[in-house]
């Protein structure tokens, strides 16, 4: 035998072996077929030869996407079991009205490209070597609509639910006074955005897009005040949801109660692309002990920007309203505009001085205009294919609180539609109806945990909007952005106004809270940390009353003489800031400091911001450790709070 048939006798061996190796790697799945999203699925691997750390477990919907189209992945060593080649992990799925495929990989250390990082730079799996690949699992067909939301019309006497289904066919709503008095029904609207519609990457690539489905818009009419009702959302033909129930509005009762929170994000069971939010869980499951502790007095969410960080990645989007329908099928959820809803390349208004930049992952807001709908018809046009952008700013009444909500994403200088309209709206609140005026917006007018970006944008809030706040004696004003908690004493121009208690004149001015705790683990720096000892710590002023590190929410109670405001951390549930506001706008609790050298000390911050910008990213970068296996947020589990980073890298 010579060489050259030597050689080739060798490797038709070595091809045999290995066939026959990789016919011993078995995955499997049970159940195959799941009858809503939620349900648990386990998957089960034997036999991988020679386990590496870097093995992974990819997941795929719908099944024929290309091997680099994975939704998630999970590296098979986080199993105990992981070096014997054989493992399982059971998983929640969301339903994306397509199947699932999970494919594993081999992956090694000496295949990782420095160039293919995720959001926290962590290397992202390669698919070159597939082992094996599961058998296809699906979704019960005809278990009704799923994403079942409602939100206030303006009108007290109406409700409106949204859901999603797979296909758009004729959907209604049929609702009634108990659970199988269901008499009254009424039909939907359909609406629909295609790949087509998003204005740049990820959200119009392959690896970014996956059908949305259809979004159907109902009102139910006629409602009773203060009443108890039951609603079922679908068709006969696609399938009725389960029965959900709400309480309606009543302003004659006096009182109000809301859960208020911003940037919270979604879970997901896998990493992905993105960094997703796991505190989101804890913040959901607060404010569903919160709600049920209400019994049937109405209340409603509000959600003040960077809503579900899908960012371009449409499967979090049907994580997000997953995780928040055991909720937002209960109460009101109502959302304004975030930077990560929005912001894109080609936005039509971004001034040279702003800090817009491509934090919407090309989404263009249009995910949030189809599948939110809130009072009012604020939109402005994007310039491009994508549809007008919706849910800009609005307000409402409900019990003794006027909400008005803005957008910091598009315009709102004097001569915009939206300061006309947010003037004419605080200009017009009845004080005798609604006593307590609460404005809330996205980026913040003041926050002493922000770096340079911000600062131009913070100062046209200050100057342009403030006076409106203050002449009109806006009571609370809510800002999310920073992913902390911070209160101020009430504020006009950076100076403290004076509650009068002590004989001296008194300036009830509005007071400012930052309230970006939902569950996004950006955070920014106010403390120092051993293992970043380069980083600046951002000083708090005198106006600054109180700064908060934990995840939470805000739980509001309002009557006509009292509004009162509880910040709850999601580490125990219970009350760790609190804040009292009389009607007249006297402030009862909270310290009020007077005085120019106050003001003079936190407007020279703005300054200071700018001096430290360069040495935060040098130092954030130092500090920063790169972890093949897992994302930084999966390795602080159990370990308290989560090691704060900034947004700005």
């Amino acid at each position: 035998m010579n060489m050259i048939s030597f050689l080739t006798f060798f490797f038709l061996i070595l091809n045999f072996f290995s066939l026959s190796l990789s016919s011993l790697i078995s995955i499997s799945v049970t159940p195959k077929t799941l009858s809503k999203s939620g349900d648990l699925i386990t998957i089960k691997w034997t036999n991988i030869p020679s386990p590496s750390k870097l093995d992974f477990l990819a997941i795929y919907s719908p099944p024929n996407s290309t091997h680099n189209n994975f939704i998630g992945y999970i590296f098979l060593s986080t199993r105990p079991e992981w070096e014997s080649g054989s493992g399982s992990i059971s998983i929640p799925l969301v339903n994306l009205r397509s199947e699932y495929h999970f494919r594993i990989f081999k992956w090694t250390e000496t295949e990782v490209d420095p160039e293919l990082m995720d959001e926290d730079h962590n290397p992202l799996p390669q698919t070159k070597h597939l082992l094996a690949e599961s058998e296809v699992v699906g979704f019960e067909p005809g278990r009704g609509p799923e994403q079942v939301h409602l939100s206030l019309t303006g009108r007290e006497n109406e409700m409106r639910v949204m859901f999603v289904t797979s296909d758009g066919e004729e959907s209604y709503v049929r609702y009634g006074s108990g659970r199988v008095e269901l008499g009254r029904v009424v039909g939907t609207r359909v609406g629909r955005y295609e790949k087509e519609d998003m204005c740049d990457g990820p959200a119009n690539s392959s690896v970014g897009w996956r059908d949305p489905g259809y979004v159907h818009d109902g009102v139910m009419v006629n409602l009773e005040k203060g009443k108890k009702y039951y609603y079922q959302v679908g068709s006969d033909s696609g399938g009725w949801s389960p029965v959900y129930s709400f309480v309606s509005q009543n302003g004659d009762w006096g009182e109000t109660f809301a859960f208020l929170f911003g940037d919270m994000g979604t879970a997901t069971p896998y990493n992905t692309f993105l960094r997703t939010q796991d505190e989101s869980i804890s913040t959901i499951k607060w404010i569903s002990r919160d709600i049920e502790a209400l019994g049937n007095k109405p209340a409603l969410i509000s959600h003040i920007g960077d809503i579900s960080y899908a960012r371009g990645y449409s499967w979090l989007w049907d994580t997000f309203f997953s995780q928040i329908e055991p909720v937002a099928s209960r109460v009101p959820y109502h959302v304004c505009i975030g930077n990560h809803e929005y912001d894109w390349p080609l936005q039509p208004w971004k001034p040279d001085w702003s800090s817009y930049g491509t934090d919407g992952g090309g989404e263009c807001g249009v995910p949030y205009s189809y599948k939110f709908r809130m009072p009012g018809n604020s939109s402005e046009p994007t310039g491009m294919r994508a549809p007008a952008t919706r849910n800009l700013y609005y307000s409402f009444d409900s019990g003794p609180v006027h909400f008005v909500y803005m957008s910091t994403e598009t315009n709102f200088l004097p001569g915009s539609k939206q300061y006309d309209f947010l003037k004419h709206d605080l200009e017009s609140v009845d004080r005798v109806k609604t006593p307590f005026v609460v404005f809330q917006g996205h980026r913040p007018m003041y926050t002493t945990s922000s770096g340079k970006k911000d600062v131009p944008l913070r100062k046209r809030m200050v100057h342009y909007l403030e006076p409106l706040l203050v002449k009109n004696n806006v009571n609370l004003v809510l800002w999310g952005h920073v992913h902390r908690y911070e209160r101020f004493c009430p504020l006009n121009n950076f100076t403290c106004g004076s509650s009068g208690l002590n004989g001296e004149e008194r300036r009830a001015f509005p007071v400012q809270v930052v309230i970006g705790m939902g569950g996004q683990d950006w955070q920014p720096i106010w403390e120092p940390r051993v293992d970043h000892p380069s980083d600046p710590i951002y000083p708090q002023p005198l106006q600054s009353l109180y700064r908060g590190g934990e995840f939470g929410y805000m739980r509001m109670h309002a009557t006509k003489e009292k509004l009162t405001l509880s910040y709850v951390g999601n580490h125990d549930g219970e009350v760790h800031d609190m804040l009292e506001i009389l009607a007249s706008g006297q402030v009862l609790s909270g310290g009020i400091y007077d005085g120019p050298a106050a003001a003079e000390e936190m407007e020279s911050m703005l300054s200071w911001y700018v001096k430290v910008g360069s040495v935060l990213m040098l130092g954030a970068f130092i500090g920063y450790i790169v972890g093949f296996v897992s994302h930084a947020r999966k390795n602080a589990a159990g370990k308290g709070w989560r090691r704060i980073k900034t947004e700005e890298i």
